[in-house]
């Protein structure tokens, strides 16, 4: 099973990039929690450390597909680094600041969540380049998929370790110069630097003008929904079934499902469209999530949540070779950045509409949420099945970059090659 993950990073270039971009990526990870724990040690509350952490978030979806648009027009060094200089200084402004007074706060945290720069979108636009081959860009995807659940869990325990060891002031600090180190990484490599997105026709709606990309983000939005609603559903059951720690085994067994399904599922080469893989996945995600009702004891609840997640990187996996499908020519990186932009608000959205379901029902009208948002999720992708199997044009390189073999550019599979 490791052989096509080995295979890959042993291609110039690749290691760098993969870790450069999980390292660029620690501030997002981490801003929520690194928020709360340092406006709770300045004395504030917690519905002004969730308003503070919210501003980042809602900022940080704004700016995604902005910069990512951008990045496709001037290029990845041009952006990405003074995005992620930028993020971090206004972050550095706030653990300074603190939160009086109260504007200034909410402005330094919205812009660090505003110039975050897309270095996920960047990733997966470089590795065709990298890579060449498609199947081997395929499983690069679901390697990229996995890693993040690797980072998102690794993340918190990284803040808490800087709180143990410094301060929450200090953790804020230490994290986003790590974010800039690991984006000057990625933007000082070859593969970053000679990357140019296809030419591109002029538009405002950009990458929204492909109606298989506007089917794809609006079938992951209520994935997001789903994933969110776990989040706040599991609170009430821990606090009936052990507290704290029980929360904590749940999450993680999200995050472990989803690293067994991505390793399994990058592991082989899938033939057929992926559009009704897809579907598959997503049908099996949504059913995945049903047990999740039968509220067991601790031990065999932690097991649901693991077989909650076990296909949700895969679908995600899935996902990314349809929006390098679908993506208008020369809109790579914005459209991989509205895929983000989307799974983040869905699961904000998830987070809030869970609340007050929980109040009303329970935790298990709780867990029956993102069971509800999957099958949503199904239909969406069900009704427009014709427009995401078909192909989304042009895989042709532009001439220009034909006649320098050195100009790394933005490479487009058909619908026809393997998938």
């Amino acid at each position: 099973m490791a052989a096509g993950y080995l295979e890959i990073l042993r291609a110039r270039h690749a290691v760098r990039l993969l870790a450069g971009t999980l390292v660029g990526r620690l501030p997002n990870a981490t801003a929520a929690i690194a928020i709360v724990l340092f406006v709770r040690a300045e004395g504030g509350t917690y519905t002004l450390a969730g308003g503070l952490a919210a501003a980042y978030g809602v900022a940080n979806a704004v700016g995604q597909p902005v910069l990512g648009r951008l990045v496709d027009l001037h290029g990845q060094p041009r952006v990405q680094l003074p995005a992620a200089l930028l993020s971090a200084l206004a972050m550095a402004a706030f653990a300074f600041a603190g939160t009086d007074p109260l504007p200034l706060a909410y402005a330094t945290v919205a812009a660090a969540g505003l110039f975050t720069p897309p270095l996920e979108g960047g990733l997966r636009a470089l590795w065709p380049s990298v890579l060449r081959k498609e199947d081997q860009v395929h499983t690069a995807y679901a390697m990229d998929a996995v890693a993040q659940e690797i980072m998102f869990a690794v993340g918190p325990l990284l803040v808490t370790l800087c709180v143990s060891l410094w301060s929450e002031q200090a953790a804020l600090l230490v994290l986003n110069v790590v974010g800039v180190l690991g984006a000057l990484s990625v933007v000082a490599s070859p593969p970053s630097r000679a990357w140019r997105s296809a030419p591109r026709e002029a538009h405002w709606l950009g990458a929204l003008r492909s109606p298989g990309l506007r089917a794809l983000l609006g079938a992951f939005l209520f994935v997001g929904i789903a994933l969110g609603s776990i989040t706040v559903a599991s609170v009430p059951y821990a606090d009936d079934n052990g507290g704290d720690a029980v929360y904590g085994w749940l999450m993680a067994g999200v995050g472990l499902g989803a690293l067994i399904g991505g390793l399994f599922y990058g592991a082989r080469r899938w033939t057929g469209e992926p559009a009704r893989r897809l579907q598959a996945l997503v049908a099996l995600l949504a059913v995945c999530y049903l047990p999740l009702t039968l509220m067991p004891g601790p031990v065999a609840m932690t097991l649901l949540t693991v077989l909650a997640g076990v296909f949700l990187a895969p679908a995600i996996a899935c996902a990314f070779v349809l929006v390098d499908r679908h993506a208008p020519r020369g809109t790579v990186t914005e459209a991989f950045s509205w895929l983000v932009t989307t799974f983040t608000v869905g699961a904000s959205v998830g987070t809030g509409l869970a609340g007050p379901v929980v109040e009303a029902g329970g935790a298990l009208w709780g867990f029956a949420v993102p069971g509800a948002a999957g099958g949503v999720s199904l239909l969406v992708l069900l009704a427009t099945g014709r427009v995401l199997a078909a192909s989304a044009g042009s895989a042709v390189v532009a001439s220009s970059s034909e006649n320098d073999p050195n100009r790394a550019v933005e490479p487009r599979f058909s619908s026809g090659d393997r998938a």
